[in-house]
């Protein structure tokens, strides 16, 4: 079993910058995939990000791309968001998740069997 633990998370204005961390713990992750996850209240979970693997292949949401970047380091066992240019309209949390099968790549949350408890995200306006 893994665990995961989201930090870096806070309150920032509208046009900032934030950077979001999830280390895994338990197992290394090196052979999943991993994703990234928002929950605004009153609203359902939506797909943020996914990175494969190896790092080399990422996937964004329309409304978070060229703002957005997903990265990780293996050799840390670590996932990271970095979002620039925030907007209210990104106030949620957020969550990082691992997928269930090696080598998966998904935006789907049904891929996904590991999850953080999440960190929150407030851009104020």
């Amino acid at each position: 079993q893994v665990q995961l633990v989201e930090s870096g998370g806070g309150l920032v204005q509208v046009g900032e910058s934030l950077t979001l961390s999830c280390a895994a713990s338990g197992r290394t992750v090196s052979r999943n995939g991993m994703g990234w996850f928002r929950q605004a209240p009153g609203k359902e979970r939506e797909f943020v990000a996914a990175i494969n693997s190896n790092g080399r292949s990422t996937t964004y949401t329309d409304s978070v791309k060229g703002r957005f970047t997903i990265s990780r380091d293996n050799a840390k066992n670590t996932l990271y968001l970095q979002m620039n240019s925030l907007k209210p309209e990104d106030t949620a949390v957020y969550y990082c998740a691992v997928t269930r099968r090696m080598f998966s790549f998904s935006a789907s949350a049904t891929e996904y069997d590991s999850w953080g408890q999440g960190t929150q995200v407030t851009v104020s306006s």
